[in-house]
């Protein structure tokens, strides 16, 4: 029997039928999709650009990292907040507020005339994709509701959401040789322009949770229990894993988060509501977003700085060369959603995509200074990509499949914050791996040796690659041990999908 709340939902939604009229969906779908784009790019695109930053406003190697860990630690810590919000006060003016808000603080970040300008703006870029992203992606979970087209639409969003850091790194790359480095953050405004012009005409206003109220213990407990854990893995990079700076934060993030889970069993508007994680292909799909987003990590870094620094790539270069992995990714993406988990199951579908992708990792590991691309590298990647479309795409429809109306925007944060935070934990993991290999290479060897530094940087590679197929082969386990058998059925104990 459906509870009060989820009653005045089903009949709001009734009457928000427009906004699903068949045209009108596919049309949400390309507003969407610009917008979770722009918002997954800027995770990458400004990474090409640093060295142009860097010389232009002069600032050191050590602070480099925080032009990306400003945008992630916001980002990742307010994700939760944002999708509440998002379900509290509306998903059209969620949406449009992070849009203008994206849009002007990336203005400010090309603007930028100092080091902590350009950080400030970066933070405030994370604070509005922390409202636009669980607002783009619980827009595509209430308007598409019908089997068929839900599946076509969650294997398109999901590509993007995958194949979005490779982009960012192409786009970055022509707009740093052809413009300037300030273009990577300008670009966004001509995205921003598109998604809030198609959101305000496309877009129904609708408050499903219009009748709770906002978690502020919860929310303090999670954003600051997030912050830390996102802070300590950072911190991985540039201290020592003894440090305080990198366990304190870590423990005490670990604390928070512990002691959030308690409290959301006592509030009587939790932020994040137990219904949400207690279906278990849910629970299973956000392990598979988090493990995807450790190890996707060593694919556009590591491949990155070997294609430039070591085979000669330029910028440009680099960004074409992920293209194929993105085709991969995309052609993968459409028939794991539309056709092989509707009609075999997850619990056969994820592991495979998991395993084919550690299979594409583990291959990656043969290559040398002097590889050629065409075969030490391509179909690597396009192995890696195929795995990955399999499994991403799903994993997302599943991770909100079943969500009421009213929980639309809080499952979809915690989507993209399972992504963010598995991000973070694959940056500091891999970093730290790659650097104490590269060390343990060049011990009794001569270091002034550009044959034994070349190889030292292969070493730091080839062991990023070898953990990150470590990550997939851990998540084929663990998807195929929690995803139930079977095709998708409701569960009796999840939250009912609420049809609009």
């Amino acid at each position: 029997m459906m509870s009060p709340t989820l009653t005045e939902s089903t009949r709001a939604g009734a009457a928000e039928a427009p906004a699903a009229h068949p045209a009108k969906r596919w049309w949400i779908l390309a507003i969407v999709g610009i917008a979770q784009l722009m918002v997954v790019l800027d995770a990458t695109i400004v990474n090409i650009a640093l060295p142009s930053a860097q010389a232009d406003l002069g600032f050191s190697d050590g602070n480099r990292q925080w032009i990306v860990t400003a945008y992630s630690l916001a980002f990742a810590s307010l994700l939760l907040l944002g999708g509440r919000i998002a379900d509290l006060f509306g998903r059209k003016p969620a949406f449009l507020v992070g849009v203008v808000g994206f849009a002007g603080a990336s203005v400010l970040g090309g603007a930028s005339t100092s080091f902590g300008m350009l950080v400030m703006a970066r933070a405030l870029q994370g604070v509005f994709g922390a409202l636009l992203a669980p607002a783009a992606l619980s827009l595509l979970n209430t308007t598409f509701t019908e089997a068929r087209d839900r599946a076509k639409a969650f294997s398109v969003y999901g590509a993007i959401a995958g194949a979005g850091g490779a982009v960012g790194l192409l786009l970055g790359g022509v707009l740093t040789d052809a413009l300037d480095w300030r273009w990577t953050l300008y670009v966004n405004v001509v995205f921003a322009i598109v998604a809030f012009v198609g959101g305000w005409v496309l877009l129904g206003n609708h408050r499903d949770a219009a009748n709770s109220k906002l978690d502020l213990p919860g929310t303090l407990l999670v954003s600051s229990g997030l912050f830390a854990v996102v802070y300590g893995f950072s911190n991985a990079e540039t201290h020592d894993w003894s440090s305080p700076a990198t366990w304190g934060f870590l423990v005490a993030g670990g604390l928070l988060l512990a002691v959030f889970g308690w409290w959301q069993t006592r509030a009587k508007h939790p932020l994040l509501p137990l219904r949400v994680l207690l279906d278990r292909n849910r629970a299973a799909s956000f392990v598979a977003v988090l493990i995807t987003g450790a190890g996707m990590f060593g694919v556009f870094l590591f491949l990155t700085y070997y294609l430039q620094l070591n085979l000669g790539f330029s910028p440009t270069k680099t960004g074409v060369a992920f293209l194929p992995m993105v085709a991969a990714m995309m052609v993968m993406a459409q028939l794991s959603t539309t056709v092989l988990v509707p009609r075999i199951g997850p619990k056969a579908v994820i592991p495979a995509g998991f395993a084919i992708a550690a299979v594409g990792m583990a291959w990656l590991t043969g290559i040398g200074v002097a590889s050629d691309f065409s075969t030490a590298v391509l179909p690597q990647v396009i192995l890696i990509g195929a795995g990955l479309g399999i499994v991403m795409p799903p994993a997302m429809a599943l991770a909100t499949s079943g969500v009421a109306a009213e929980d639309a925007g809080v499952a979809s944060a915690t989507v993209n914050t399972m992504q963010q935070v598995g991000g973070s934990i694959g940056t500091a993991l891999l970093n730290t791996l790659a650097a104490s290999a590269a060390t343990s290479y060049l011990a009794g060897r001569d270091a002034t040796d550009k044959l034994v530094q070349a190889q030292s940087t292969i070493e730091s590679y080839t062991t990023a690659f070898w953990w990150s197929a470590g990550f997939f082969v851990a998540g084929t386990v663990i998807a195929f041990l929690l995803y139930r058998r079977g095709t998708q059925e409701p569960d009796p104990d999840a939250a009912p999908v609420v049809h609009m």
